[in-house]
C-alpha cells in the first residue's frame, strides 16, 4: 500500500501495472547475428598493453567456468594483437637485417675472422641499448625495436671502416699489431666525425614537440646511444682483436694465397672482389674527368635537387601511411528519431552483406551505448582473414564497399580504419570544426562547408555532426496561469521527467539474492502524442490536481541531437575520408581552398583538427629538426676538421639525397608522412659519411706533400671500398623493414625506403660532386686569401718573415 484513503489501503497495483521486465532498450549488440553485450576495457595510462590483455584473457578463462553453458565469452577486439604483430615483425627485421649485413661484410672483406671482429659490434651495441632504455624507463616496444632494426647497418658502420683500413695496412706489409694501431689512428677522425654527425641528427629527433615528438622520443634516444656504443667498440674491441688475432687469409702472402681456395662460396666471394677491384680501378679516371668539368658536375647536382623538388607535389603528404591491419569499421546513421530496433535492423542488413564477402572472418554490430552513443548511430567492426589467406588488400575491399554500401536506402555509411600501434582510431583523417556564436547561423555555415567538402576530388563519405534535428515535444509554460494555479516550473519539470525517462524509486531483492531496480515510468500508451502529455495531472501547492494543458502548451518540435563546444565556443564538425590513391595533405589543401572560396560569415571560422592538424604540426617540427641537425653537423665537422669551408663540401651530400628519397617513394607508391620524414632526418647524418671519408684522407695526403688533384684521386680509389661497403651494409640492413613483411608493416616501411633511396643517390653523386666542390672551395679560399695579402699595407704593418703565396682550404 502507498497510502490509505477512507480506511482503505491504496496499493501499487491499483495505480499502475507492475512488470518484472527489463529496462527500455536504447541500444544493442550482435556478433555474427547472435545477441551480445559488449564490455570495453581500457588500460591505465603508463601500463603495458600486452600485460593488461594477457591478464584480461586469464580472467576470462576463469569466468568461462562460472557462467552458464549457453553464454559464451568472446574477445572481439584485442589491441595487443597489433602490438604483438608489430614487435614480431620488427624482431624479424632485426634478425634478417643483421644476417644480411654480416653477409655483406664477408662479401667485401673475404675473411670470416674479419667478419667476426666486425660483427661483434652488433650484439654489443644492441645489448648496450637496453641499458639506456632501462635508465630512461623505456619498454621493449615498437619504437625502440624499430630504432634498432633501422640502425643495424648504421651500428656496424664504424667497425667496417676501421677493420677495412686495418686490413689495408696489413696488405701493405705491416704486422697485425702495427697495422691495427696505424689503421685506427689514420681513420679515427673520419669515424668520429661520421658518428657524431649521426648523433647530432638524432638528438633533435628525440626532442621534437607535438605528437611526432612523443612518438619518436624513445626512437631517437635509443639510436643515439647505440651509435655511441658502436663508436666505442670500433675504437677498442675491434683494434684489440685485430692486433692479437692472426688472420692467414689476409696476412698469408699479403692476401695472394686467398685465390687458391677450393670452397665454392669462397671462390664466388673472390670473384666478386676481383670484379669490384676492376670497377674501382676505373673510378679515379672518371673522377679525373669530372674534375676537368667541374661546373658541369655541379650543374648535375643542382638538377637532381630541382627534380626532387618538382616530384614532391606528385608524392603528396599524409600523417600516417596506410596499413593492412586486418580490421576496419563501418559506421552508419539512420534518420534522427529512429528507434533502436530500426537502427539494429539496418545494421543487420549491412552486417549480412559484409559476411557474404569471402575475406571477412567476423563482424560485430553495436548500436547506441558507449560514450555519446545515440539510437540512430551504429557501428560494425569487421575482422578480415590474415593477409596470406585473402587475395585483396584492405584498401581494395574498402573501395568496393564504398560503392556498394552507398546504394543501401535509409542509411549513411562511412568506412574508417582500425587503430594502429602509432595511435589514431575510428575517426576519419579530415575533420573540420566550424565554430561560431549563434546556433542557427552556425548550422547554415556548416551546411555550406559540407557542400564545399563534397565538391572536392578525392574526398570519401563526407558527413556532418549536425545530423538533423531530433523530434521532441516542447512544453511552453504560461507563467501567469501557472502562478494562479499554484504550480511552479520546477514542479512541472520534476513531474514530467520521471514519467518519461523513468526514475528509480527504490530497489528490492528477490528470494535468490538478485536485486532489482523499481522504476516509475508512464506506459507508451499514455505518452505517444502531444494530447496524451497535455492530460498529465500536476499537484499544486494547495494539493489540488491541475492538468498540464491548463498551465502550458504542448506541441511538436525539434531539437539538436548533441551540442559540441570547443574552447567555450559552439561548433559543428564536418568530417571526410580520403579515397585510395590520394594523399591526405593534398586533399586537405583542396578542402581549405574550397572553404576559402565560399567565404564564411564574420565571426565564423573553420578549424582543421585530426590528422590534418597533426600533419601541419609535423611539417614544422621536422623542418626545425632538419635545420638543427644541419647546424649541429656543421659545427661538429668544423671543429673536428679545423675549417669553416671543408664542412660545406661534405654537407653538399645532404640535398643530393633528396632525389633518391623522391624516386623511392614514387616507385613504391608512398608519400611524405611521419615515417618518411624521420627517414629524411636520418639521412642528414648518414650521407655525410662518404664525404668525410674522402675529404679526410685527401687532407692527410695533402699534408704529406701530395698535389691536390692527386690526393683526391688517391683518396677516391682507396676510400671507395669502405664507402661502398658501408652504404651497401646499411641498405641491406634496412631491406627487411622496407619490404614490409609482417602485418601492419606498411606503416614502418616508408622510413626504410626513404633512407635506402637517399643513400643510393647520395653515394653515387657524392663520389663526384663532393671532390669537385672541395676543389672549388679550395680555389675560393686561396683567391680570398690572396686578395687579403695583396691589399695595400702601411709601413708599420710589414713583417720581417716571408708570406706563403697560396693558402689551403683549411686556413
Amino acid at each position: 500500500a502507498v497510502t490509505v484513503r477512507n480506511g482503505v489501503p491504496v496499493r501499487v497495483g491499483d495505480l499502475a501495472t507492475v512488470v518484472d521486465g527489463s529496462e527500455e532498450r536504447r541500444g544493442g549488440a550482435e556478433i555474427q547475428g547472435t545477441p551480445a553485450v559488449s564490455v570495453e576495457i581500457l588500460k591505465v595510462s603508463g601500463s603495458n598493453t600486452v600485460q593488461v590483455a594477457d591478464s584480461v584473457r586469464h580472467v576470462l578463462g576463469q569466468l568461462e567456468r562460472q557462467v552458464p553453458a549457453d553464454i559464451r565469452l568472446t574477445v572481439i577486439r584485442d589491441d595487443s594483437e597489433r602490438v604483438r604483430d608489430a614487435l614480431h615483425d620488427v624482431q624479424l627485421s632485426i634478425v634478417l637485417g643483421a644476417t644480411l649485413t654480416i653477409a655483406i661484410i664477408y662479401l667485401f672483406l673475404n675473411s670470416w675472422r674479419s667478419t667476426v671482429i666486425t660483427g661483434l659490434t652488433l650484439p654489443v651495441s644492441i645489448i648496450s641499448a637496453f641499458f639506456i632504455m632501462w635508465v630512461f624507463g623505456f619498454t621493449v616496444n615498437t619504437m625502440t625495436l624499430m630504432a634498432l632494426s633501422l640502425a643495424i647497418g648504421l651500428l656496424i658502420d664504424d667497425a667496417i671502416v676501421v677493420r677495412e683500413n686495418i686490413v689495408r695496412h696489413v696488405e701493405m706489409g705491416k704486422d697485425h699489431h702495427t697495422a691495427a694501431k696505424d689503421g685506427t689512428d689514420e681513420i679515427g677522425l673520419a669515424v668520429m666525425s661520421t658518428t657524431f654527425a649521426v648523433v647530432a641528427v638524432f638528438i633533435p629527433v628525440a626532442f621534437m614537440g607535438g605528437m611526432i615528438g612523443k612518438i619518436f622520443f624513445q626512437f631517437g634516444v635509443t639510436v643515439a646511444f647505440a651509435v655511441l656504443v658502436s663508436l666505442f667498440v670500433s675504437f677498442t674491441l675491434d683494434p684489440m682483436l685485430s692486433s692479437v688475432w692472426f688472420d692467414p687469409e689476409i696476412e698469408g702472402a699479403h692476401g695472394h694465397a686467398r685465390s687458391r681456395s677450393r670452397n665454392p662460396v669462397k671462390r664466388g666471394v673472390l670473384a666478386f672482389n676481383q670484379w669490384f677491384e676492376r670497377v674501382a680501378d676505373r673510378y679515379p679516371g672518371a673522377l679525373d674527368r669530372a674534375l676537368g668539368k667541374r661546373w658541369a658536375v655541379v650543374g648535375v647536382g643542382f638538377v637532381s635537387v630541382a627534380v626532387a623538388i618538382l616530384l614532391v607535389p606528385r608524392i603528396g603528404f599524409t600523417w600516417m601511411p596506410d596499413a593492412d591491419t586486418n580490421e576496419f569499421s563501418v559506421q552508419y546513421r539512420v534518420p534522427p528519431g529512429s528507434r533502436p530496433e530500426y537502427t539494429m535492423g539496418k545494421g543487420r542488413e549491412i552486417a549480412t552483406f559484409l559476411q557474404s564477402l569471402p575475406e571477412v572472418e567476423r563482424t560485430y554490430l553495436s548500436v547506441g551505448g558507449g560514450f555519446m552513443g545515440t539510437a540512430n548511430n551504429g557501428r560494425i567492426g569487421v575482422r578480415l582473414k590474415p593477409k596470406g589467406q585473402r587475395d585483396r588488400t584492405l584498401q581494395e575491399i574498402q573501395t568496393e564497399l564504398r560503392g556498394k554500401l552507398r546504394n543501401l536506402p535509409g542509411v549513411r555509411p562511412s568506412i574508417t580504419g582500425q587503430r594502429t600501434v602509432f595511435g589514431g582510431g575510428f575517426r576519419p583523417p579530415i575533420i573540420v570544426n566550424v565554430q561560431g556564436p549563434e546556433p542557427t547561423r552556425l548550422k547554415l555555415a556548416a551546411d555550406r562547408v559540407l557542400d564545399a567538402v563534397r565538391s572536392v576530388r578525392g574526398v570519401a563519405e563526407p558527413n556532418s555532426s549536425e545530423e538533423g534535428s531530433l523530434p521532441q515535444l516542447d512544453v511552453r509554460v504560461d507563467r501567469q496561469e501557472a502562478w494562479r494555479a499554484g504550480v511552479g516550473i520546477s514542479t512541472i519539470a520534476s513531474t514530467l521527467q520521471p514519467l518519461f525517462t523513468g526514475q528509480r524509486a527504490t530497489r528490492w531483492e528477490d528470494s535468490q539474492g538478485y536485486s532489482h531496480d523499481v522504476v516509475i515510468v508512464y506506459p507508451d500508451s499514455m505518452r505517444s502524442s502531444a494530447a496524451d502529455v497535455s492530460e498529465i495531472s500536476l499537484l499544486s501547492e494547495s494539493s489540488h490536481s491541475v492538468q498540464l494543458s491548463q498551465v502550458a502548451e504542448v506541441r511538436a518540435g525539434v531539437g539538436p541531437q548533441q551540442i559540441e563546444r570547443r574552447q567555450l565556443e559552439q561548433q559543428v564538425s564536418v568530417s571526410a575520408g580520403v579515397l585510395p590513391g590520394f594523399a591526405v595533405g593534398e586533399v586537405a589543401d583542396r578542402v581549405k581552398r574550397a572553404i576559402d572560396a565560399i567565404g564564411l560569415p564574420p565571426g565564423y571560422r573553420a578549424v582543421f583538427t585530426g590528422d590534418v592538424q597533426n600533419l601541419e604540426e609535423t611539417k614544422g617540427y621536422v623542418l626545425e629538426a632538419i635545420i638543427l641537425a644541419v647546424v649541429f653537423i656543421y659545427l661538429i665537422l668544423a671543429s673536428l676538421f679545423g675549417s669553416f669551408l671543408q664542412p660545406l663540401s661534405i654537407m653538399l651530400a645532404l640535398p643530393l639525397s633528396f632525389i633518391g628519397v623522391a624516386l623511392a617513394l614514387l616507385v613504391t607508391g608512398g608519400n611524405l608522412n611521419v615515417m618518411s620524414m624521420i627517414g629524411i632526418i636520418m639521412l642528414m647524418g648518414l650521407v655525410t659519411k662518404n664525404g668525410i671519408l674522402l675529404v679526410d684522407f685527401a687532407n692527410q695526403q695533402r699534408a704529406a706533400g701530395m698535389d691536390r688533384r692527386e690526393a683526391l684521386l688517391m683518396s677516391g680509389r682507396i676510400r671507395l671500398r669502405p664507402i661502398v661497403m658501408t652504404t651497401v651494409a646499411m641498405i641491406f640492413g634496412m631491406l627487411p623493414l622496407a619490404f614490409a613483411l609482417g602485418a601492419g608493416a606498411e606503416q614502418r616501411a616508408p622510413m626504410a625506403r626513404a633512407v635506402i633511396g637517399g643513400l643510393i643517390t647520395s653515394t653515387l653523386l657524392t663520389l663526384f660532386v663532393v671532390p669537385v666542390v672541395y676543389t672549388l672551395l679550395d680555389d675560393a679560399a686561396a683567391w680570398f686569401g690572396g686578395r687579403r695579402r695583396q691589399r695595400p699595407v702601411a709601413a708599420g704593418d710589414i713583417r720581417p718573415h716571408a708570406v706563403p703565396e697560396t693558402a689551403g682550404i683549411g686556413d
